[in-house]
């Protein structure tokens, strides 16, 4: 069994994500711009960490026809922990979170988080399924080999909310920082004609 790359966990999703909006952030975000460019996607970096997850649910409650994913790491989850409550409260039928957990704050440098197991009494690191699954989240997966994921990959479009988390090893080699995806009044502006055009489509 070998150990899942960024790329390996994201090629997987960008093959299977059908007609989902994908939001990604940080160092999935990074590497996202090297795929194949997606109307519905949204490469969201700002500095404020950890909004990615209720950006996407405002998105699925706003749009509950239309399939919502989220790609989140583990730095930037832990960086808003609570909104794993406000997602199940809501409960939106259409919503995946992926949180890919790596250990570190990898496009700074490759720190360990304080989720990681050496900044960890006991060397036990937190357990971002565990998580999830006392925030309430019912359908919660997590696969830490690429050969698995790819197998399960369907999952990402059951009914939800859907948690699944993906162990992946960090990246030491290349650029890892992060890169500017272009203005973001420009690419909100893309993608709310996307989604738009989309509803329009299906409304007729």
């Amino acid at each position: 069994m070998n150990a899942m790359t960024l790329p390996d966990a994201l090629d997987v999703i960008h093959s299977q994500r059908r007609d989902a909006v994908v939001i990604t952030t940080m160092g999935a975000a990074r590497d996202w711009q090297k795929l194949e460019r997606h109307p519905k996607d949204l490469v969201y970096m700002p500095s404020s960490m950890g909004q990615g997850p209720p950006l996407g649910l405002g998105m699925a409650l706003a749009q509950p026809e239309q399939r919502v994913i989220v790609v989140n790491g583990d730095g930037c989850m832990l960086m808003n922990l609570g909104c794993l409550v406000t997602i199940t409260a809501h409960a939106p039928k259409n919503f995946t979170l992926i949180i890919i957990d790596n250990g570190v704050y990898e496009v700074t440098g490759n720190q360990a988080t304080l989720g990681a197991a050496a900044k960890r009494a006991g060397n036990q690191p937190v357990h971002y399924a565990d998580l999830a699954r006392a925030a309430g989240f019912e359908e919660v997966y997590e696969f830490d080999d690429a050969q698995s994921w790819r197998y399960e990959q369907e999952i990402m479009h059951d009914e939800g909310p859907i948690c699944i988390v993906l162990k992946t090893e960090p990246q030491t080699e290349g650029d890892v920082g992060a890169r500017s995806p272009g203005p973001a009044p420009q690419r909100a502006r893309e993608l709310r004609e996307a989604l738009c055009g989309s509803a329009q489509a299906a409304a007729s």
